[in-house]
């Protein structure tokens, strides 16, 4: 199996005369923790859609796990676990629920997987409620049950469109503990956070959108350079880089 998780190419995605995303082209690799950086409205939360397969590109190519197209395509996104914004849960339903109805989505066999969903469920911190209805759950025990989704089905790449919304310092802590251990293990992440303090924690390679346009890639090996030789936070660092794209 080929090394690259996810590799676009000219990606677009154009609504009238507004691109939301132009010419993007990257590449994310097995075991990389790839941190998307950019303001709201930058095209982060469209060009995951794009990949998940809920808006399709204006032009432009991509492909996921070596797959670009037709039934080949469909099997690799089940292979992904996706949390784009909030979580859609069945509020009626318990925690354990939730991730069987999951389950059945991605064609698993009920019986033989609700073991693994409960080892899931103990793995995001919600062992406890498994049996719970989620109408009862925190904002934060939300986002944790809508991580949990993206684990069904052993991923091999999930994609997190701010995932720390919702959390307590706490859970911030327990999150990014837990990104870090599901990485070491072997899962490819692709996520956005504004918190870009919290990212410098996680991520080991960096993709900063503005406007729509891919600007700027870096490793965080050489990101953790610049910020030191420039005496900058990573905060200071984008929001001076902001200024010189908007000035280009």
């Amino acid at each position: 199996m080929s090394d690259i998780i996810l590799s676009t190419d000219k990606l677009t995605k154009s609504y009238k005369l507004i691109n939301a995303n132009e010419g993007i082209s990257l590449q994310i690799n097995k075991g990389d923790i790839y941190g998307f950086i950019g303001v709201n409205g930058a095209g982060k939360t469209t060009f995951m859609k794009m990949i998940c397969g809920l808006i399709f590109p204006t032009s432009g190519s991509f492909s996921l796990m070596g797959a670009s197209s037709g039934k080949e395509l469909e099997l690799a996104r089940r292979k992904t676990g996706v949390l784009i914004e909030h979580p859609a849960l069945y509020t009626d339903m318990t925690a354990l629920q939730n991730l069987v109805i999951q389950g059945r989505y991605k064609g698993l066999d009920e019986k033989r997987n609700v073991p693994a969903y409960k080892q899931i469920l103990e793995k995001v911190g919600l062992a406890d409620a498994a049996g719970k209805k989620v109408r009862t759950f925190s904002m934060g025990m939300k986002q944790r049950l809508g991580l949990a989704l993206c684990l069904v089905g052993d991923p091999e790449f999930i994609i997190l469109d701010e995932p720390y919304v919702s959390l307590d310092p706490v859970g911030v802590n327990d999150f990014r503990r837990l990104l870090l251990e599901l990485n070491k293990e072997g899962l490819t992440i692709l996520f956005s956070c504004h918190t870009l303090s919290e990212m410098t924690k996680v991520a080991t390679r960096y993709g900063f959108l503005h406007r729509g346009r891919l600007r700027k890639e870096i490793t965080s090996e050489k990101l953790e350079d610049e910020l030191k030789s420039g005496g900058e936070d990573l905060e200071a660092y984008f929001l001076r880089h902001i200024q010189q794209w908007d000035n280009r």
